[in-house]
């Protein structure tokens, strides 16, 4: 079975265009508008090895919000179609990445009920006005739309681009390992048979 998907979204704000293979080899081309965004979604489609077009407008005059939230509501729904049932998969996945004196921790369940954990600080700056309020929208959406449980932790830290950073290649480490196949698990990783 193929784990693809290829979502439009086109709203008065934005117009998002994602291709998305699960099983690929890290490769992405990414254009938001937005240098920084693109920059730590390429990391985490590198360390995630999946590959990935995205092809985003948005009214980046007004602010970097609509696109960065739409963008994961986009990839949100491009993961919850690309993972099909779920069936084989190992459901969990878990990630401790440093970044120099940073180190992040990230941890998923495919479990079908969206939450998020976002232990960070509050971070004014992380790279061209992208903030640590911008980076929890994108990852909530994300979470939502995928239909996933998203714990992101922060050990430590001090830099807030190798904090985003150490984030984002330990967010595609995770999603790698959760999406991965496992030959003893023969429907779905679940006591309750369905997820």
């Amino acid at each position: 079975m193929e784990r693809k998907a290829d979502i439009h979204r086109k709203t008065n704000e934005t117009d998002i265009h994602l291709k998305l293979d699960l099983d690929g080899s890290g490769q992405s081309d990414i254009t938001t508008g937005i240098g920084f965004f693109d920059h730590m979604l390429t990391l985490f489609i590198m360390h995630g090895f999946f590959d990935m077009t995205i092809r985003a407008k948005g009214d980046l005059d007004v602010d970097l919000h609509h696109t960065v939230e739409d963008v994961g509501i986009v990839l949100g729904d491009a993961f919850m179609q690309a993972m099909g049932d779920r069936k084989g998969i190992n459901r969990f996945g878990q990630a401790a990445t440093p970044m120099d004196e940073t180190l992040a921790e990230v941890t998923v369940d495919l479990s079908n009920r969206p939450y998020l954990i976002y232990n960070l600080p509050t971070i004014d700056h992380f790279g061209q006005n992208f903030n640590s309020g911008l980076a929890r929208e994108f990852f909530r959406a994300f979470a939502v739309k995928a239909g996933l449980n998203l714990h992101i932790n922060l050990r430590y830290g001090d830099d807030p681009h190798h904090i985003l950073e150490a984030i984002f290649k330990a967010w595609g480490r995770a999603m790698d390992q959760a999406l991965a196949y496992d030959d003893r698990i023969k429907n779905v990783r679940s006591s309750k048979g369905i997820i």
